[in-house]
């Protein structure tokens, strides 16, 4: 995978509460891919805190405040999960609309296991074929999704799993998505 995102940016949108190896292991795949990827949040702390599966994390540095970027800037979506990250983000109209925007252009985003709460939010996912955590399932079905139990889903550059154990198929198939760049 080495270079294939050489010249890419890819946003990473968080809030505190992400699932730690949600954001670890896909922000390293990124970077050994040749991304350069940034940790955003709409969140006023320098630095957020992870859950690690039954409690508090490691803290991470936020590089950027999603009040000082905007979503033309990069390339791809990452979404991490966790309960509290997504479910405090689709409460946020500022991170709503960035991730819409996303959707809206037709640029490749990747969301884990609860991440696709907020994907819900944009009202950009009928139709589509998705997976994520079984407690999601009738959320995104009631949002108009196709929810499937599989390891990773991909439909038209929206890449979808399910937790943590799937993260090594998640990582593959964003990469290659986002290399892909826009699926108009």
């Amino acid at each position: 995978m080495a270079n294939k995102l050489e010249g890419k940016k890819i946003a990473v949108l968080v809030e505190e509460g992400f699932e730690q190896v949600e954001l670890t292991e896909p922000m390293k795949a990124l970077k050994d891919a040749g991304a350069e990827a940034h940790i955003i949040s709409p969140n006023k702390n320098s630095e957020l805190k992870a859950w690690n599966h039954t409690d508090w994390g490691d803290k991470f540095k936020v590089d950027k405040k999603l009040s000082e970027v905007n979503a033309e800037e990069y390339d791809g979506l990452l979404l991490p999960g966790g309960v509290m990250n997504p479910d405090t983000l689709r409460a946020n109209k500022e991170a709503v609309s960035f991730v819409n925007k996303f959707m809206e252009s037709s640029k490749p985003v990747a969301a884990i296991c609860h991440g696709p709460w907020t994907l819900i939010e944009t009202g950009k996912i009928k139709g589509r074929k998705m997976t994520s955590y079984h407690t999601l399932q009738t959320d995104l079905k009631n949002a108009g999704a196709e929810w499937v139990d599989q390891e990773v889903v991909v439909d038209n550059g929206m890449v979808t799993s399910r937790n943590p154990d799937d993260i090594p198929a998640f990582n593959l198939k964003m990469v290659e998505e986002f290399a892909e760049g826009r699926h108009d």
